[in-house]
């Protein structure tokens, strides 16, 4: 797989050593890179007050083949919005307390109408018939909400693997069947690993539930999906409230999962709840692990 080289870097990290004319067209590319991927390079060296064989040199000096392989690089970079790019955007310093509070809200009032009871005992109904329940998903929130879910069902007497390495996905995948139930988590649906191991996955009949974007490849493979939508903000500092939704999901299937067996979940949580006192002692309204 090809790695994008990271041009934005390239001249940032060798401005202060570039000649006074080449600095100039580092500087002219930095105030504003996405219009420096449009431009032309006769615009480009106007800008910078520069001859366009310093714009030349400046491409070879950064790395690039030639100006039209800067061109393109800076193309690449631009691809990124303007958000990650323009360091004028407003960061919010002021009010990022009450605007992470209110994406977290949003974020969980869009997802409750589309969160039906009908989604969440058509998941329970494949999780609990299964043979055994493998959890996949790799990083940021979803590796983590992955040891979220473990930690859910094994209390409810489930068996339960999480796999997040891209090999052991496949390797995994590969061992199951109609027995087996696989529970995706992946924001975006379209991680190329994540992906990949569900088809795997659907290939031996092994049930396949995802917590995904509803319009993703990955949702397209499952049998069952429990939709969630990223709606990411100008305000790039803050982490993604799209985990939230992520979480709502986890809380509402392991809960559907709970009530199915009550009796027997009842005298499972009583036994949690006695060997944890045992151990840590505390008040009687201690969550139970978490």
């Amino acid at each position: 797989m090809n790695i994008i080289r990271d041009i934005v870097f390239q001249i940032r990290s060798r401005r202060d050593a570039l000649s006074v004319t080449e600095r100039k067209v580092a500087d002219a590319i930095l105030d504003d890179i996405i219009w420096s991927a449009s431009a032309t390079v006769d615009q480009l060296a106007a800008k910078a007050g520069v001859s366009i064989a310093t714009i030349s040199r400046f491409a070879r000096t950064v790395g690039c083949d030639d100006t039209r392989d800067l061109k393109m690089k800076l193309a690449q970079a631009s691809t990124v919005g303007s958000r990650f790019l323009d360091p004028s955007a407003p960061a919010e310093e002021s009010t990022f307390y009450a605007r992470i509070y209110a994406d977290i809200e949003s974020t969980l009032r869009a997802h409750l109408p589309t969160f039906t009871e009908q989604l969440f005992e058509a998941a329970a109904s494949i999780v609990d018939g299964a043979r055994m329940i493998y959890v996949f998903g790799m990083g940021g929130a979803s590796a983590v909400l992955a040891q979220e879910v473990q930690s859910r069902l094994v209390r409810l007497g489930y068996p339960i693997a999480v796999y997040s390495d891209a090999v052991l996905l496949r390797m995994v995948a590969a061992t199951l069947d109609e027995r087996d139930a696989v529970l995706v988590l992946s924001a975006s649906g379209l991680t190329p690993e994540i992906v990949g191991a569900a088809r795997i996955v659907k290939q031996y009949n092994a049930r396949l539930v995802a917590i995904t974007d509803a319009s993703s490849e990955l949702a397209g493979l499952a049998d069952v999906v429990l939709p969630i939508r990223t709606h990411e903000t100008d305000f790039i500092y803050k982490p993604s409230a799209s985990r939230y939704a992520m979480m709502l999901a986890i809380d509402l299937l392991s809960t559907e999962l709970a009530m199915l067996n009550q009796e027997e979940n009842r005298e499972r949580l009583r036994r949690i709840k006695l060997a944890l006192d045992e151990h840590r002692g505390g008040p009687n309204r201690l969550p139970l692990g978490d």
